[in-house]
């Protein structure tokens, strides 16, 4: 399939933070930093460092939250987190589930994956793998995970509805649907969705909370729901500004960009189920 200018950015971002990463030169990439390296508001502490099987993998996190608390984990089951990313959430799944459980980590990202296997090496986990491939058009049997995970992704990609359906086709009856996402409160200005550097910073590619809801129930999950866990204000857009650069639309200052998005976006657990089979 022809990849699309938006998945190419963002294959390129997270390309460059695995990079930074593997050559020891780590430098913030999503969703953004102040100037002098100071964190940004999305990613920042959102992990325990002890509870971590991997410092490089923790390092590495680019996430909005820690969706392995939010699944609540068992020994024996098999789980998929849909954009892996430098696996740090793939092998505290694999550390939950034991032996008997699987965590599969799944990234379009070739540089990713090089890093997350890396981390994996590191940790020691043996009960964890890394495949390539979209989350879109997921490269997995039906019904073969229990758990489906992601961290801060599933805003990124341009066919949402895409992803909603084979997370529900991989799942088996009974199976959960559990993750960390960036959601919108309130629409935002058309203008601001065009803006690529906002799009990779997990902000203008975000589902309205209660379309993420409708979204989950069109393709047959029940019990959908949309927890808000942290949400932004005026200081943390001024944070994530240096996403937009050089790309203000026409007629628009800085600051009108912050008064259009703040209070309109946070950080969100995203829950469903998929039904037993009758």
């Amino acid at each position: 399939m022809p990849t699309t200018p938006t998945r190419d950015a963002v294959r390129e971002r997270y390309a460059a933070a695995a990079r930074s990463h593997l050559t020891g030169d780590a430098s913030p990439c999503c969703s953004g930093s102040r100037s002098g390296g100071e964190p940004d508001p999305i990613t920042v502490g959102l992990y325990e460092r002890t509870d971590s099987p991997s410092d490089a993998a923790l390092a590495a996190s680019l996430g909005c939250g820690n969706p392995t608390a939010l699944a609540d984990l068992s020994p024996g089951e098999d789980v998929l987190d849909l954009g892996s990313g430098g696996g740090l959430d793939v092998l505290l799944s694999a550390r939950r589930v034991g032996p008997t459980g699987t965590a599969t980590g799944l990234d379009m990202t070739d540089e990713m994956l090089e890093l997350a296997r890396r981390n994996q090496a590191e940790a020691g986990i043996a009960n964890a793998r890394f495949v390539r491939g979209r989350i879109e058009a997921i490269p997995l049997d039906d019904a073969s995970v229990d758990v489906v995970i992601s961290n801060c992704v599933i805003n990124l990609s341009a066919d949402k509805d895409a992803v909603i359906r084979e997370a529900h086709r991989v799942l088996r009856p009974d199976g959960r649907f559990a993750v960390a996402d960036v959601v919108l409160l309130r629409g935002i200005p058309d203008a601001l969705r065009g803006i690529v550097g906002l799009w990779t910073g997990c902000i203008s590619g975000a589902l309205l909370d209660t379309a993420y809801v409708e979204r989950l129930t069109a393709v047959g999950f029940t019990d959908a729901s949309v927890e808000i866990t942290r949400t932004y204000g005026r200081d943390d857009l001024h944070r994530l500004s240096g996403l937009v650069g050089d790309q203000l639309p026409h007629g628009w200052t800085l600051e009108q960009v912050v008064d259009a998005l703040d209070g309109s976006f946070a950080s969100a657990f995203v829950r469903a189920s998929k039904p037993a089979e009758q």
